[in-house]
């Protein structure tokens, strides 16, 4: 639990789409750009929201088989290697920023917090969402889908975060919006909180976070009561 004395949340790991950044619209951009182009009908804005959080070869799966068209095997990688550059296309297009994150970010960055980023999103995307919006100079590691093995919610990324952060799990907790951050985390030993209002397919409450949050501006008193109880 996030009052324990031995979980002291000192370095903070963030996941991305639907935590820090509100990406659906892009995304469901350009699902609907290749659906098109294989003459299949268009997703919602709402689907394509409950498709977004297992990387990007999950979401091309989750897409066609919502239109109508299943794929396996070779047929699917052909399609998620079509989509790698439609995705690319529509990364800062329709994307913002959620409310009170930068300030969020930049409050724990000046109280000396470690802030890993650990995403599903391919690391070239990740890294173009962060020189866009200015982000890098607040995390001390940034973790796509291609720097491990195994994506969220095994715990190999939340790993490596915590080695590059020089940081301990016993000092970390997960930021994210969705049963695969929480399953994450668990997996890790981490406790984590649930920012409400993203991608997440279940009630907040449902998802068994230590905490849920109604925004990120509430994050750094959060934290701030976390280190001293």
């Amino acid at each position: 639990m996030l009052s324990d004395a031995n979980t002291q949340p000192d370095a903070v790991l963030f996941d991305l789409d639907g935590t820090l950044i509100d990406s659906a619209p892009d995304i469901h951009a350009a699902v609907v750009e290749l659906l098109a182009a294989h003459g299949l009908p268009p997703i919602t804005l709402d689907q394509a929201k409950s498709m977004i959080g297992n990387g990007v070869a999950k979401l091309v799966e989750r897409a066609f088989a919502a239109s109508g068209m299943s794929l396996s095997g070779e047929a699917l990688a052909a399609v998620q290697k079509e989509m790698i550059p439609i995705y690319n296309r529509h990364l800062t297009q329709l994307t913002r920023l959620y409310p009170g994150a930068l300030e969020a970010l930049q409050t724990l960055h000046n109280e000396g917090a470690k802030i890993a980023l650990v995403t599903n999103k391919p690391q070239a995307a990740t890294d173009e969402v962060m020189r866009h919006f200015g982000l890098g100079q607040f995390f001390g590691a940034v973790i796509g889908a291609d720097s491990v093995v195994n994506k969220k919610p095994a715990p190999d990324a939340l790993y490596l975060a915590l080695e590059k952060l020089k940081a301990d799990r016993i000092q970390a907790v997960m930021i994210g919006d969705s049963a695969t951050d929480v399953e994450a985390a668990r997996n890790a030993g981490l406790p984590v909180i649930i920012i409400r209002g993203g991608y997440s397919k279940v009630p907040a409450e449902e998802l068994g976070a230590d905490l849920v949050l109604d925004s990120l501006a509430e994050l750094p008193d959060a934290l701030r009561g976390a280190r001293s109880a």
